[in-house]
């Protein structure tokens, strides 16, 4: 299948402080980019035995480095100097997953 998406991983920066105003601006920009169909996935990362996020991951669909590049600018952690990242190509070759949809209670589960 050879899917192409590029995969962001964020980190804060030295010696800043994000506020609940910054994380609310993050969210609302990650809500937006997966409505708009740009976002695949996001979320933090850790590491073993911590339940501190070290980093996060964001995954976007785009056409280029530049294209991935300027949607990460613009989340407002990025752009405010609160979080420094890196981009990176990523070609999905395998995996899998599963989707069920229950019309009658209205859940969805993801495997």
């Amino acid at each position: 299948l050879g899917k192409e998406v590029y995969v962001v991983i964020t980190t804060r920066a030295p010696g800043v402080e994000i506020t609940p105003d910054d994380m609310r601006d993050h969210l609302a920009n990650q809500v937006r980019l997966e409505k708009e169909g740009i976002m695949f996935g996001a979320g933090p990362l850790f590491g073993r035995d911590s339940e501190t996020p070290q980093a996060g991951m964001i995954i976007i669909r785009a056409n280029s480095f530049e294209e991935a590049d300027e949607i990460a600018q613009r989340d407002p952690l990025h752009n405010r100097g609160l979080r420094t990242y890196t981009l990176q190509k990523w070609r999905i070759n395998e995996g899998s997953y599963t989707l069920t949809v229950n019309y009658s209670d209205q859940s969805v589960r993801i495997v």
